[in-house]
């Protein structure tokens, strides 16, 4: 005799037929589901929010950097416009011999912003080769800002 004669309790019956199985389990996995879109849907909302934090900071940051290169820019403009000045004072053979030892892109700009007397003179005190790279590169400068025009860097370097 079982246990459960023995005690006079009902033993649970267990589910034979295989239509009751299904529908054991289609009401499962509809809860189931229900359960993993939750998780999804969180799990999707907190990598939202980490990535609003993330793009905060980086807009902050790019705030940053803005201001630093607009405090950058205008040092290096007042920097440009004294040294301008100071280059206008001197004689041409010693504005010559400092401009001679600085880049060529940045003499080329500091030539350009002064008067073309100015400028003449300091091309002039300069040995031909330097003059000659700094007008290259002066050239080469305004050619690219005109839309439409090449650079004629060949041209310049043959003897016509």
């Amino acid at each position: 005799m079982s246990q459960a004669q023995e005690t006079g309790a009902v033993a649970p019956q267990m589910p034979t037929d295989f239509e009751e199985i299904q529908k054991y389990c289609s009401n499962i996995s509809d809860n189931a589901a229900d359960a993993r879109y939750a998780i999804q849907a969180k799990e999707l909302s907190e990598l939202r929010a980490e990535v609003d934090q993330r793009v905060k900071a980086l807009e902050e940051k790019r705030k940053e950097y803005e201001a630093w290169l607009k405090r950058r820019n205008e040092f290096i403009d007042k920097a440009q416009d004294s040294l301008v000045d100071i280059i206008s004072k001197m004689k041409p053979d010693a504005a010559a011999a400092q401009l001679v030892l600085i880049g060529d892109e940045a003499a080329a700009a500091l030539l350009l912003k002064l008067n073309p007397r100015m400028s003449s003179g300091i091309l002039n005190e300069m040995p031909p080769e330097k003059s000659a790279q700094l007008a290259r590169v002066i050239v080469g400068a305004q050619s690219v800002g005109q839309p439409g025009r090449k650079p004629q860097t060949q041209r310049a370097n043959q003897v016509q």
